[in-house]
């Protein structure tokens, strides 16, 4: 008998591809899993358009070595609203700089058109016991 998914595990899908599609700079899918007016807060607290964000893959200006969640996903549904947290490890090279941990990440996604989108976006930095 085939299990039936719920939202939060089609949010949960979700979330894991546009993570691989960020790592890979599958730049058309991760255009298509972020809505025109997504927005990124940086751990620096630097707040990126979805332009900027995407742009900035594709030009190789900002690259994902690694993005992938360090625990369960959570999820909370809202109607056509979704919160999903969970800690993400991540390293990552941007212009010249390069920075690598564990931060927790916050996304709101909302059903647009019959497809979960990513709004919203914002990392915090998890510090080290030797920070």
């Amino acid at each position: 008998m085939p299990v039936e998914r719920t939202s939060a595990d089609l949010i949960r899908e979700t979330e894991h591809k546009r993570l691989r599609a960020l790592v890979a700079a599958e730049i058309e899918l991760a255009t298509s899993l972020h809505s025109d007016d997504y927005q990124l807060i940086t751990p620096s607290g630097q707040t990126i358009s979805k332009q900027d964000y995407i742009g900035g893959i594709a030009s190789g200006d900002l690259v994902y070595h690694v993005f992938e969640p360090a625990s369960d996903i959570a999820v909370r549904l809202y109607g056509n609203a979704a919160a999903v947290r969970y800690q993400a490890r991540i390293e990552i090279r941007f212009s010249d700089q390069r920075d690598s941990g564990v931060f927790w990440h916050t996304d709101i996604y909302e059903k647009r058109d019959g497809r979960w989108q990513a709004v919203w976006s914002q990392a915090t930095r998890i510090p080290t016991r030797a920070e």
